[in-house]
């Protein structure tokens, strides 16, 4: 694994990380590894977009998890589609990412520490 930059604890206290719950996973058609999210935060919906359809190639498994959503990441257009966040996860070279999740159920919108 190479070498990471090491960063200050202000750098990572600017991370809004909080967990949502996925409403909503669909391929994004025509494309290999997409998926559109619609992520319940709490306080609002969000779509996002990533890369989990090597992982998940029926991705609506997800709907109903919770999972980890970097939340003030710049929105970006991805495929045509807004892309306000990032789901996080762990990367496999293998078999693409594995969505995260809390052990337990807690409210969308609750702070990652």
């Amino acid at each position: 694994m190479p070498a990471v930059a090491e960063i200050a604890i202000d750098d990572f206290a600017a991370l809004d990380i909080r967990i949502g719950t996925v409403l909503e996973a669909e391929r994004v058609p025509d494309t290999d590894k997409l998926v559109r999210f619609v992520v319940d935060l709490g306080t609002e919906h969000r779509q996002i977009v990533g890369g989990f359809a090597p992982s998940y190639p029926d991705p609506s498994v997800l709907v109903g998890t919770q999972v980890p959503v970097l939340t003030n990441l710049e929105a970006r257009t991805i495929r045509g589609l807004e892309s306000r966040g990032m789901v996080l996860a762990a990367s496999t070279t293998e078999n693409g990412p594995v969505a995260l999740h809390p052990r337990s159920p807690v409210d969308p919108g609750t702070v990652v520490r």
